[in-house]
């Protein structure tokens, strides 16, 4: 069975009645089954703050050192409560885009470029899952207590922002991305994370641009995570 074919059935009828453009990917932790609809690049807006914090981790880690208080601070209010305060001190930490880039290469991510706004930064439903799998998985370049402290974060989204993938089931850690398009007045929206699906633990990528508002890309978003987990 062609699972990507299966995908693309379950998702372009939703799709097609919504005017915006959409790329999904989803991956079966327990079986390795995956799945891709959409090969396009995406503005990561606030998702990006995932990218970021595994960027800082790789640092710490290299430095043989644990996060200072302060990025502690800064870390939990970038991911929790989706702070860009605290995202452009981090991306400042980073060395920016050109060290976001350089952390990539060690995470996986093969089609994502940094931007000089962070939120800019480019990418593909594809790579963040591959984003996703170094921090759920086991065989990743962060250790495992940067992947359970990332974890935990994204466990603990504020509850005005727990939506998106965490549609599409139960025991969800998650990030989310949203942003009018000042050229356009349309909006992207994205949301990646982990979800349990009757007894299945599943990643999942949804990233979206073209909406008239947040709330329509909202509903395409969890639209789509829920096809995305029954195409599995």
């Amino acid at each position: 069975m062609d699972l990507d074919t299966v995908l693309a059935a379950a998702v372009e009828p939703v799709l097609a009645r919504s005017g915006a453009s959409l790329s999904v990917a989803v991956l079966d932790t327990a079986s390795g089954e995956s799945a891709v609809y959409g090969e396009e690049t995406y503005d990561t807006a606030s998702i990006v703050k995932v990218d970021i914090l595994a960027a800082l981790l790789l640092a710490v880690q290299d430095a043989g050192r644990s996060l200072t208080a302060q990025e502690k601070t800064q870390a939990a209010a970038m991911i929790r409560l989706s702070d860009n305060t605290a995202a452009t001190a981090l991306w400042g930490t980073i060395g920016g885009a050109q060290g976001l880039d350089a952390a990539n290469e060690r995470l996986g991510l093969t089609e994502t470029a940094g931007a000089d706004a962070w939120g800019l930064t480019q990418t593909t439903a594809r790579d963040q899952l591959a984003l996703l799998q170094t921090v759920f998985g086991t065989d990743s370049v962060l250790s495992e207590a940067s992947r359970t402290y990332l974890q935990g974060l994204m466990e603990q989204i504020s509850t005005d922002q727990d939506w998106g993938v965490s549609a599409a089931g139960s025991g969800w850690a998650l990030k989310n991305g949203w942003m009018p398009r000042t050229a356009t007045g349309l909006w992207d929206v994205n949301s990646i994370g982990r979800v349990s699906v009757d007894g299945r633990v599943c990643l999942v990528a949804v990233l979206s641009d073209g909406h008239a508002t947040k709330e329509a890309g909202i509903a395409l978003v969890e639209a789509a995570a829920r096809k995305a987990v029954s195409s599995l």
